[in-house]
Protein backbone atom coordinates (compact mmCIF):
# COMPACT_ATOMS: atom_id res chain seq x y z
CA UNK A 1 0.00 0.00 0.00
CA UNK A 2 1.75 3.65 -1.02
CA UNK A 3 2.12 5.99 1.78
CA UNK A 4 -0.61 8.27 0.78
CA UNK A 5 -3.30 5.22 0.55
CA UNK A 6 -2.13 4.72 4.14
CA UNK A 7 -2.50 8.39 5.02
CA UNK A 8 -6.20 8.49 3.37
CA UNK A 9 -6.99 5.47 4.86
CA UNK A 10 -5.88 6.52 8.68
CA UNK A 11 -7.52 9.83 8.49
CA UNK A 12 -11.14 8.32 7.55
CA UNK A 13 -10.48 5.41 10.75
CA UNK A 14 -9.36 8.49 12.37
CA UNK A 15 -12.64 10.39 11.63
CA UNK A 16 -15.75 8.50 13.02
CA UNK A 17 -18.88 8.98 11.05
CA UNK A 18 -21.15 11.97 12.34
CA UNK A 19 -23.99 10.17 11.14
CA UNK A 20 -25.12 6.52 11.11
CA UNK A 21 -26.98 4.65 8.00
CA UNK A 22 -29.10 3.25 9.83
CA UNK A 23 -32.10 5.00 11.74
CA UNK A 24 -35.05 3.34 14.77
CA UNK A 25 -37.85 3.09 11.87
CA UNK A 26 -35.86 1.81 8.79
CA UNK A 27 -38.39 -0.32 6.62
CA UNK A 28 -38.47 -3.89 6.33
CA UNK A 29 -40.91 -6.45 4.61
CA UNK A 30 -38.70 -7.45 1.54
CA UNK A 31 -38.81 -11.07 3.39
CA UNK A 32 -41.41 -13.09 2.99
CA UNK A 33 -41.77 -16.92 4.47
CA UNK A 34 -45.51 -17.20 3.62
CA UNK A 35 -46.77 -16.79 -0.31
CA UNK A 36 -50.58 -14.80 -0.55
CA UNK A 37 -52.35 -17.90 -0.83
CA UNK A 38 -50.34 -19.24 2.58
CA UNK A 39 -51.76 -15.63 4.12
CA UNK A 40 -55.23 -16.30 2.95
CA UNK A 41 -55.06 -19.67 4.65
CA UNK A 42 -53.80 -18.56 7.86
CA UNK A 43 -56.25 -16.16 8.05
CA UNK A 44 -59.10 -17.94 7.39
CA UNK A 45 -57.89 -20.55 9.99
CA UNK A 46 -57.77 -17.97 13.07
CA UNK A 47 -60.73 -16.97 12.16
CA UNK A 48 -61.90 -20.30 12.46
CA UNK A 49 -60.32 -20.59 15.82
CA UNK A 50 -61.86 -18.07 17.44
CA UNK A 51 -65.28 -18.18 16.15
CA UNK A 52 -65.51 -22.12 17.07
CA UNK A 53 -63.17 -22.54 19.26
CA UNK A 54 -62.95 -19.67 21.57
CA UNK A 55 -60.56 -18.40 24.36
CA UNK A 56 -61.20 -20.15 27.66
CA UNK A 57 -61.11 -18.19 31.21
CA UNK A 58 -62.13 -15.00 30.04
CA UNK A 59 -61.98 -12.63 33.39
CA UNK A 60 -65.41 -11.05 34.49
CA UNK A 61 -65.00 -7.77 32.53
CA UNK A 62 -63.69 -8.87 29.40
CA UNK A 63 -66.71 -11.53 29.46
CA UNK A 64 -69.41 -9.10 30.09
CA UNK A 65 -68.33 -6.57 27.59
CA UNK A 66 -67.80 -9.29 24.78
CA UNK A 67 -71.21 -10.92 25.32
CA UNK A 68 -72.91 -7.08 25.16
CA UNK A 69 -70.63 -6.92 21.50
CA UNK A 70 -72.25 -10.15 20.32
CA UNK A 71 -69.47 -12.55 21.40
CA UNK A 72 -70.94 -15.98 23.01
CA UNK A 73 -69.82 -18.75 25.33
CA UNK A 74 -70.26 -22.12 23.22
CA UNK A 75 -71.01 -25.53 24.85
CA UNK A 76 -67.51 -25.89 26.25
CA UNK A 77 -67.92 -22.49 28.08
CA UNK A 78 -65.13 -20.64 26.21
CA UNK A 79 -65.65 -17.28 24.71
CA UNK A 80 -65.94 -16.97 21.01
CA UNK A 81 -65.61 -14.27 18.79
CA UNK A 82 -67.87 -13.80 15.56
CA UNK A 83 -65.25 -13.21 12.29
CA UNK A 84 -67.02 -10.10 11.27
CA UNK A 85 -66.11 -8.40 14.76
CA UNK A 86 -62.94 -9.76 14.60
CA UNK A 87 -62.42 -8.24 11.62
CA UNK A 88 -63.96 -5.23 12.77
CA UNK A 89 -61.93 -4.52 15.87
CA UNK A 90 -58.87 -5.02 13.52
CA UNK A 91 -60.27 -2.63 11.07
CA UNK A 92 -60.62 -0.08 14.01
CA UNK A 93 -57.62 -0.67 15.69
CA UNK A 94 -55.09 2.29 15.65
CA UNK A 95 -52.45 0.90 13.39
CA UNK A 96 -49.51 3.32 14.09
CA UNK A 97 -48.57 4.56 17.09
CA UNK A 98 -45.58 6.10 19.45
CA UNK A 99 -43.21 4.91 22.22
CA UNK A 100 -42.18 8.48 23.80
CA UNK A 101 -38.97 8.90 25.55
CA UNK A 102 -37.50 11.11 28.29
CA UNK A 103 -35.87 12.58 25.59
CA UNK A 104 -37.54 13.58 22.34
CA UNK A 105 -34.54 12.16 20.46
CA UNK A 106 -35.28 8.72 21.32
CA UNK A 107 -39.12 8.92 20.24
CA UNK A 108 -40.55 6.43 18.08
CA UNK A 109 -42.94 6.25 15.35
CA UNK A 110 -44.45 1.87 15.53
CA UNK A 111 -46.16 0.75 12.89
CA UNK A 112 -46.50 0.09 9.32
CA UNK A 113 -43.70 -2.55 8.38
CA UNK A 114 -40.89 -0.01 10.41
CA UNK A 115 -38.47 -1.93 12.11
CA UNK A 116 -37.07 -1.23 16.07
CA UNK A 117 -35.15 -3.27 18.16
CA UNK A 118 -34.70 -3.70 21.95
CA UNK A 119 -34.18 -5.51 24.77
CA UNK A 120 -36.77 -7.69 26.98
CA UNK A 121 -36.18 -11.15 28.70
CA UNK A 122 -36.97 -11.39 32.41
CA UNK A 123 -33.85 -13.55 33.09
CA UNK A 124 -33.17 -14.99 35.99
CA UNK A 125 -29.06 -15.20 35.82
CA UNK A 126 -26.50 -13.04 34.92
CA UNK A 127 -23.36 -13.78 33.21
CA UNK A 128 -20.34 -10.97 34.22
CA UNK A 129 -17.67 -9.82 31.80
CA UNK A 130 -15.02 -12.80 31.68
CA UNK A 131 -17.24 -14.93 33.73
CA UNK A 132 -17.69 -19.11 32.86
CA UNK A 133 -20.80 -19.43 35.58
CA UNK A 134 -23.90 -17.74 36.23
CA UNK A 135 -25.31 -15.88 39.63
CA UNK A 136 -28.90 -15.01 40.26
CA UNK A 137 -29.60 -11.54 38.92
CA UNK A 138 -30.15 -8.48 41.37
CA UNK A 139 -31.96 -4.83 40.67
CA UNK A 140 -28.48 -3.65 40.45
CA UNK A 141 -27.98 -5.47 37.33
CA UNK A 142 -31.36 -4.53 35.89
CA UNK A 143 -29.91 -0.37 36.69
CA UNK A 144 -26.49 -1.35 35.04
CA UNK A 145 -28.61 -2.78 31.49
CA UNK A 146 -30.78 0.31 31.49
CA UNK A 147 -27.38 2.29 31.44
CA UNK A 148 -25.81 0.31 28.98
CA UNK A 149 -28.54 0.30 26.78
CA UNK A 150 -28.97 4.15 27.43
CA UNK A 151 -25.32 3.84 25.52
CA UNK A 152 -26.22 1.75 22.88
CA UNK A 153 -27.61 3.41 19.39
CA UNK A 154 -29.51 0.38 18.08
CA UNK A 155 -31.46 -0.72 20.91
CA UNK A 156 -34.33 2.05 20.44
CA UNK A 157 -36.19 0.86 23.52
CA UNK A 158 -36.01 -0.69 27.33
CA UNK A 159 -37.43 -3.61 29.16
CA UNK A 160 -36.95 -5.58 32.18
CA UNK A 161 -33.79 -7.57 30.85
CA UNK A 162 -33.62 -9.25 34.27
CA UNK A 163 -35.81 -10.24 37.37
CA UNK A 164 -34.40 -8.44 40.46
CA UNK A 165 -34.59 -12.28 42.22
CA UNK A 166 -33.39 -11.12 45.66
CA UNK A 167 -36.80 -8.68 46.36
CA UNK A 168 -39.71 -10.84 47.92
CA UNK A 169 -42.10 -8.06 48.03
CA UNK A 170 -43.87 -8.02 44.74
CA UNK A 171 -45.54 -4.48 44.93
CA UNK A 172 -41.65 -3.30 46.18
CA UNK A 173 -39.97 -5.12 43.18
CA UNK A 174 -42.91 -3.58 40.35
CA UNK A 175 -42.72 0.13 41.50
CA UNK A 176 -38.59 -0.04 42.18
CA UNK A 177 -38.16 -1.62 38.42
CA UNK A 178 -40.29 0.88 36.59
CA UNK A 179 -37.99 3.53 38.88
CA UNK A 180 -34.66 1.55 37.59
CA UNK A 181 -35.69 1.67 34.20
CA UNK A 182 -36.13 5.60 34.09
CA UNK A 183 -33.27 5.99 35.76
CA UNK A 184 -30.92 4.19 33.86
CA UNK A 185 -32.33 5.59 30.27
CA UNK A 186 -34.25 8.33 28.66
CA UNK A 187 -35.43 5.87 26.26
CA UNK A 188 -38.84 4.71 26.72
CA UNK A 189 -39.62 1.62 28.26
CA UNK A 190 -41.99 -1.42 28.59
CA UNK A 191 -42.98 -2.02 32.19
CA UNK A 192 -44.41 -5.62 33.76
CA UNK A 193 -46.17 -6.31 37.00
CA UNK A 194 -47.01 -9.12 39.13
CA UNK A 195 -50.42 -7.85 40.07
CA UNK A 196 -52.83 -4.92 38.39
CA UNK A 197 -53.12 -3.47 41.91
CA UNK A 198 -49.75 -2.29 41.24
CA UNK A 199 -50.08 -0.79 38.25
CA UNK A 200 -51.50 2.59 40.51
CA UNK A 201 -49.16 3.15 42.53
CA UNK A 202 -46.31 2.10 39.45
CA UNK A 203 -48.16 5.06 37.89
CA UNK A 204 -48.21 7.82 40.70
CA UNK A 205 -44.69 7.20 41.32
CA UNK A 206 -44.21 8.12 37.05
CA UNK A 207 -46.24 11.29 37.53
CA UNK A 208 -44.07 12.38 40.07
CA UNK A 209 -40.92 11.81 38.02
CA UNK A 210 -42.45 13.30 34.95
CA UNK A 211 -43.60 16.56 37.05
CA UNK A 212 -47.28 15.92 37.37
CA UNK A 213 -50.30 13.60 35.85
CA UNK A 214 -50.50 16.39 33.48
CA UNK A 215 -47.03 15.93 32.07
CA UNK A 216 -47.18 12.37 31.89
CA UNK A 217 -50.37 12.57 29.68
CA UNK A 218 -48.30 14.66 27.27
CA UNK A 219 -45.36 12.47 27.01
CA UNK A 220 -45.85 9.03 28.42
CA UNK A 221 -42.71 7.70 28.42
CA UNK A 222 -43.43 4.17 29.63
CA UNK A 223 -46.31 1.50 29.06
CA UNK A 224 -47.57 -1.48 30.76
CA UNK A 225 -48.94 -4.45 29.63
CA UNK A 226 -48.36 -8.66 29.82
CA UNK A 227 -48.47 -12.10 28.44
CA UNK A 228 -52.40 -12.52 29.09
CA UNK A 229 -52.72 -15.89 27.46
CA UNK A 230 -51.81 -19.68 28.87
CA UNK A 231 -51.17 -21.54 25.42
CA UNK A 232 -53.58 -23.31 23.91
CA UNK A 233 -56.02 -20.80 23.95
CA UNK A 234 -57.02 -19.56 27.73
CA UNK A 235 -56.81 -16.42 29.63
CA UNK A 236 -54.63 -15.65 32.24
CA UNK A 237 -56.61 -14.38 34.94
CA UNK A 238 -53.48 -11.87 36.63
CA UNK A 239 -52.06 -11.06 33.22
CA UNK A 240 -55.27 -10.35 31.78
CA UNK A 241 -56.05 -8.09 35.20
CA UNK A 242 -52.56 -6.45 34.25
CA UNK A 243 -53.33 -5.66 30.66
CA UNK A 244 -56.48 -4.04 31.54
CA UNK A 245 -55.26 -1.86 33.94
CA UNK A 246 -52.41 -0.49 32.02
CA UNK A 247 -54.71 1.23 29.94
CA UNK A 248 -53.89 3.65 32.75
CA UNK A 249 -50.94 4.10 31.42
CA UNK A 250 -52.47 6.60 28.52
CA UNK A 251 -49.77 4.78 25.99
CA UNK A 252 -50.40 1.74 24.35
CA UNK A 253 -50.66 -1.60 26.15
CA UNK A 254 -48.03 -4.63 25.06
CA UNK A 255 -49.81 -8.05 25.12
CA UNK A 256 -47.36 -10.84 24.15
CA UNK A 257 -47.93 -14.66 23.76
CA UNK A 258 -45.43 -17.55 23.65
CA UNK A 259 -47.32 -20.87 22.76
CA UNK A 260 -44.11 -23.40 22.42
CA UNK A 261 -44.64 -25.84 18.94
CA UNK A 262 -44.81 -29.07 19.97
CA UNK A 263 -45.79 -28.48 23.35
CA UNK A 264 -48.30 -26.09 23.93
CA UNK A 265 -49.06 -25.79 20.58
CA UNK A 266 -49.02 -27.71 16.94
CA UNK A 267 -45.39 -29.44 16.10
CA UNK A 268 -46.57 -28.53 12.37
CA UNK A 269 -45.38 -24.67 12.24
CA UNK A 270 -47.81 -23.43 10.37
CA UNK A 271 -50.46 -24.49 12.88
CA UNK A 272 -48.32 -22.71 15.25
CA UNK A 273 -48.60 -19.72 14.00
CA UNK A 274 -52.28 -20.04 13.44
CA UNK A 275 -52.55 -20.20 17.43
CA UNK A 276 -49.83 -18.35 18.26
CA UNK A 277 -51.55 -15.02 15.92
CA UNK A 278 -54.92 -16.35 16.90
CA UNK A 279 -53.85 -15.73 20.47
CA UNK A 280 -52.09 -13.00 19.53
CA UNK A 281 -55.45 -11.00 17.89
CA UNK A 282 -57.66 -12.44 21.03
CA UNK A 283 -55.29 -10.64 23.49
CA UNK A 284 -56.24 -7.44 21.24
CA UNK A 285 -59.85 -8.26 20.95
CA UNK A 286 -59.50 -8.46 25.07
CA UNK A 287 -58.41 -4.89 25.05
CA UNK A 288 -61.03 -3.97 22.83
CA UNK A 289 -64.09 -5.04 24.70
CA UNK A 290 -63.10 -3.09 27.67
CA UNK A 291 -61.61 0.15 25.85
CA UNK A 292 -62.80 0.21 21.99
CA UNK A 293 -59.86 1.45 19.79
CA UNK A 294 -57.49 1.54 22.12
CA UNK A 295 -53.72 1.52 20.52
CA UNK A 296 -52.30 -2.28 21.21
CA UNK A 297 -49.18 -3.51 20.71
CA UNK A 298 -49.91 -7.34 19.79
CA UNK A 299 -46.84 -9.83 20.13
CA UNK A 300 -47.03 -13.07 18.77
CA UNK A 301 -43.81 -14.49 19.65
CA UNK A 302 -44.51 -18.60 18.68
CA UNK A 303 -41.80 -20.70 20.18
CA UNK A 304 -40.34 -23.85 19.39
CA UNK A 305 -39.47 -27.14 20.93
CA UNK A 306 -36.83 -29.62 20.55
CA UNK A 307 -38.55 -32.36 19.89
CA UNK A 308 -36.17 -35.02 21.19
CA UNK A 309 -36.17 -33.55 24.98
CA UNK A 310 -39.22 -30.79 24.95
CA UNK A 311 -37.23 -28.26 25.96
CA UNK A 312 -37.55 -24.58 24.61
CA UNK A 313 -34.74 -23.93 22.15
CA UNK A 314 -34.60 -20.22 20.75
CA UNK A 315 -31.46 -20.61 18.33
CA UNK A 316 -33.37 -22.82 15.82
CA UNK A 317 -33.77 -22.00 12.03
CA UNK A 318 -37.22 -22.96 12.59
CA UNK A 319 -37.67 -20.58 15.83
CA UNK A 320 -36.38 -17.91 13.16
CA UNK A 321 -38.74 -18.93 9.97
CA UNK A 322 -41.58 -19.20 12.14
CA UNK A 323 -41.24 -15.58 14.02
CA UNK A 324 -40.79 -14.14 10.96
CA UNK A 325 -44.08 -16.03 9.56
CA UNK A 326 -45.58 -14.44 12.80
CA UNK A 327 -44.46 -11.06 12.22
CA UNK A 328 -45.68 -11.37 8.52
CA UNK A 329 -49.17 -12.19 9.57
CA UNK A 330 -49.20 -9.59 11.52
CA UNK A 331 -48.27 -7.19 8.75
CA UNK A 332 -50.95 -8.51 6.78
CA UNK A 333 -53.64 -7.37 9.73
CA UNK A 334 -51.51 -3.58 9.70
CA UNK A 335 -51.10 -3.92 13.58
CA UNK A 336 -48.35 -2.84 15.53
CA UNK A 337 -46.71 -5.93 16.03
CA UNK A 338 -43.93 -7.24 18.57
CA UNK A 339 -41.62 -11.10 18.20
CA UNK A 340 -39.38 -12.14 20.21
CA UNK A 341 -35.76 -12.96 18.03
CA UNK A 342 -32.09 -13.43 19.54
CA UNK A 343 -32.78 -15.61 22.06
CA UNK A 344 -30.03 -17.84 22.25
CA UNK A 345 -29.27 -21.09 23.45
CA UNK A 346 -26.15 -20.97 23.77
CA UNK A 347 -24.77 -20.33 27.62
CA UNK A 348 -21.84 -17.47 26.68
CA UNK A 349 -20.94 -14.86 24.79
CA UNK A 350 -19.56 -17.12 21.87
CA UNK A 351 -19.78 -18.42 17.75
CA UNK A 352 -23.31 -20.04 18.38
CA UNK A 353 -24.84 -17.23 20.01
CA UNK A 354 -23.82 -14.77 17.57
CA UNK A 355 -24.91 -16.92 14.33
CA UNK A 356 -28.35 -17.98 16.45
CA UNK A 357 -29.06 -14.16 16.95
CA UNK A 358 -28.07 -13.18 13.71
CA UNK A 359 -30.50 -15.81 11.90
CA UNK A 360 -33.51 -14.89 14.11
CA UNK A 361 -32.97 -11.22 14.38
CA UNK A 362 -32.36 -10.68 11.04
CA UNK A 363 -35.60 -12.59 9.44
CA UNK A 364 -37.62 -11.04 11.81
CA UNK A 365 -36.33 -7.46 10.89
CA UNK A 366 -36.46 -8.02 6.90
CA UNK A 367 -40.50 -9.47 7.75
CA UNK A 368 -40.57 -5.72 9.08
CA UNK A 369 -41.45 -6.34 12.64
CA UNK A 370 -42.30 -3.07 14.46
CA UNK A 371 -40.69 -4.46 17.70
CA UNK A 372 -37.69 -7.14 17.38
CA UNK A 373 -37.37 -7.63 21.36
CA UNK A 374 -35.02 -10.58 23.11
CA UNK A 375 -32.65 -8.77 20.69
CA UNK A 376 -29.64 -7.58 22.76
CA UNK A 377 -27.92 -9.65 25.40
CA UNK A 378 -30.01 -12.67 26.20
CA UNK A 379 -28.57 -16.21 26.91
CA UNK A 380 -29.40 -19.31 28.00
CA UNK A 381 -32.53 -20.40 26.27
CA UNK A 382 -33.85 -16.45 27.54
CA UNK A 383 -32.33 -17.40 31.13
CA UNK A 384 -29.57 -15.20 31.36
CA UNK A 385 -27.99 -11.81 30.31
CA UNK A 386 -24.86 -10.68 29.45
CA UNK A 387 -23.79 -7.17 29.35
CA UNK A 388 -20.47 -8.43 26.90
CA UNK A 389 -23.27 -9.65 24.35
CA UNK A 390 -25.32 -6.87 24.72
CA UNK A 391 -22.64 -4.54 23.15
CA UNK A 392 -21.70 -7.14 20.30
CA UNK A 393 -25.24 -7.39 20.00
CA UNK A 394 -25.77 -3.90 18.89
CA UNK A 395 -23.09 -3.71 16.29
CA UNK A 396 -24.82 -7.30 14.91
CA UNK A 397 -28.55 -5.06 15.32
CA UNK A 398 -26.54 -2.28 13.32
CA UNK A 399 -25.79 -4.63 10.78
CA UNK A 400 -29.00 -6.18 10.55
CA UNK A 401 -30.45 -2.63 9.98
CA UNK A 402 -27.96 -1.90 7.38
CA UNK A 403 -28.86 -5.16 5.19
CA UNK A 404 -33.32 -4.31 5.88
CA UNK A 405 -32.53 -0.71 4.43
CA UNK A 406 -31.00 -2.11 1.57
CA UNK A 407 -29.98 -0.58 -1.59
CA UNK A 408 -31.09 2.78 -3.04
CA UNK A 409 -30.90 2.62 -6.89
CA UNK A 410 -31.15 6.10 -8.53
CA UNK A 411 -28.79 8.24 -11.20
CA UNK A 412 -26.93 9.13 -8.79
CA UNK A 413 -26.35 6.03 -6.72
CA UNK A 414 -25.71 4.29 -10.05
CA UNK A 415 -22.53 6.47 -10.50
CA UNK A 416 -22.06 6.34 -14.41
CA UNK A 417 -20.32 9.52 -14.24
CA UNK A 418 -18.21 8.61 -10.95
CA UNK A 419 -16.88 5.81 -12.66
CA UNK A 420 -15.91 7.90 -16.12
CA UNK A 421 -14.19 10.43 -13.75
CA UNK A 422 -12.09 7.97 -12.27
CA UNK A 423 -10.91 5.63 -15.28
CA UNK A 424 -10.03 9.09 -16.65
CA UNK A 425 -8.28 10.31 -13.50
CA UNK A 426 -6.56 8.85 -10.51
CA UNK A 427 -7.71 4.80 -10.94
CA UNK A 428 -9.49 4.13 -7.59
CA UNK A 429 -12.31 5.91 -5.90
CA UNK A 430 -10.95 6.90 -2.07
CA UNK A 431 -10.53 10.12 -2.53
CA UNK A 432 -13.78 11.22 -4.57
CA UNK A 433 -16.31 13.50 -3.76
CA UNK A 434 -18.59 10.50 -3.69
CA UNK A 435 -16.53 8.13 -1.78
CA UNK A 436 -16.01 10.85 1.35
CA UNK A 437 -19.18 11.74 0.98
CA UNK A 438 -21.25 8.62 1.33
CA UNK A 439 -18.87 7.77 3.95
CA UNK A 440 -21.29 9.39 6.78
CA UNK A 441 -24.64 7.65 5.25
CA UNK A 442 -24.26 4.47 2.95
CA UNK A 443 -22.03 2.96 5.46
CA UNK A 444 -22.15 1.56 8.74
CA UNK A 445 -19.08 1.17 11.63
CA UNK A 446 -19.30 -1.17 14.22
CA UNK A 447 -17.78 -0.24 17.54
CA UNK A 448 -16.63 -3.98 18.69
CA UNK A 449 -16.21 -6.11 15.24
CA UNK A 450 -12.41 -6.40 14.62
CA UNK A 451 -11.28 -5.31 11.26
CA UNK A 452 -7.79 -4.50 11.67
CA UNK A 453 -4.97 -6.47 9.61
CA UNK A 454 -4.25 -9.85 10.99
CA UNK A 455 -0.49 -8.69 12.12
CA UNK A 456 -2.22 -5.86 14.12
CA UNK A 457 -4.28 -7.86 15.62
CA UNK A 458 -1.38 -10.15 16.65
CA UNK A 459 0.69 -7.30 17.86
CA UNK A 460 -2.46 -6.78 19.79
CA UNK A 461 -1.86 -9.93 21.65
CA UNK A 462 -4.82 -11.01 19.76
CA UNK A 463 -7.61 -10.64 21.45
CA UNK A 464 -11.10 -12.13 20.84
CA UNK A 465 -14.39 -10.19 20.57
CA UNK A 466 -15.55 -11.01 24.23
CA UNK A 467 -12.55 -9.30 25.88
CA UNK A 468 -12.90 -6.13 23.52
CA UNK A 469 -16.69 -6.20 24.36
CA UNK A 470 -15.85 -6.82 28.35
CA UNK A 471 -13.78 -3.44 28.29
CA UNK A 472 -16.29 -1.85 26.92
CA UNK A 473 -18.74 -2.54 29.34
CA UNK A 474 -16.59 -1.31 32.37
CA UNK A 475 -15.38 1.65 30.19
CA UNK A 476 -19.29 2.21 29.91
CA UNK A 477 -20.71 1.53 33.42
CA UNK A 478 -17.58 3.29 35.40
CA UNK A 479 -18.77 6.55 33.80
CA UNK A 480 -22.30 6.81 32.86
CA UNK A 481 -24.49 7.21 35.51
CA UNK A 482 -27.24 9.48 33.97
CA UNK A 483 -29.01 11.99 36.36
CA UNK A 484 -32.55 11.60 34.56
CA UNK A 485 -34.43 12.61 38.12
CA UNK A 486 -34.28 15.62 40.13
CA UNK A 487 -32.61 14.98 43.34
CA UNK A 488 -35.79 16.88 44.51
CA UNK A 489 -38.30 14.76 43.09
CA UNK A 490 -36.14 12.06 43.67
CA UNK A 491 -36.01 12.11 47.81
CA UNK A 492 -40.03 12.71 47.49
CA UNK A 493 -40.43 9.63 45.36
CA UNK A 494 -38.16 7.67 48.41
CA UNK A 495 -39.95 9.05 50.87
CA UNK A 496 -43.35 8.14 49.24
CA UNK A 497 -42.72 4.78 47.25
CA UNK A 498 -40.55 1.49 48.30
CA UNK A 499 -37.59 2.45 45.89
CA UNK A 500 -35.27 -0.64 46.55
CA UNK A 501 -32.32 0.90 44.55
CA UNK A 502 -30.00 1.80 46.62
CA UNK A 503 -28.87 6.06 46.40
CA UNK A 504 -24.93 5.25 46.69
CA UNK A 505 -25.02 2.88 43.58
CA UNK A 506 -26.01 5.53 41.31
CA UNK A 507 -23.15 7.93 41.08
CA UNK A 508 -19.28 6.67 40.06
CA UNK A 509 -18.13 7.17 43.61
CA UNK A 510 -19.94 3.82 44.24
CA UNK A 511 -17.07 1.89 42.14
CA UNK A 512 -18.69 -1.08 41.22
CA UNK A 513 -17.21 -0.81 38.03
Amino acid sequence: MSRARRRGRAARQAAPPAASAVRPGVEGGRYRPLNRADEQQIHKTILDVLENIGMGDPIPIVREKALQRGCFMNEHDRLCFPRGLVEDVIANTPKDIQFLGRDPKHDLEIGGQRVHTYGGGEAVNMLDPGASKYRPSTLLDLYDAARLVDCMDHIHAFSRLVVPTEIVDQKACDISVAYTNVAGTSKHSALTFNDAAHVQPTLEMLHMLAGGENKWRERPFAHGGGCCVISPLRYGCDNSEVCIESIRFGAPVWVVMAPQAGATAPAALAGSVVQCVAEALASLLMIDMVEPGFPVIVGAWPFVSDLRTGAFTGGSGEEAVVTAAAAQMLNFYGVPSSVGAGMSDSKTVDYQAGYEKALAVALAAQAGCNNVSESAGMLGSLMALSLESMVIDNDMLGAVLRTVRGIEVNEETLSYHVMEQVVHGEGHFLRTEQTLGLMRTEYEYPALADRSTPGEWEAAGSPVIRERAGARVRSLLSSHYPEYIDPAIDRKIRDTFPILLPQEAMTAASGRW
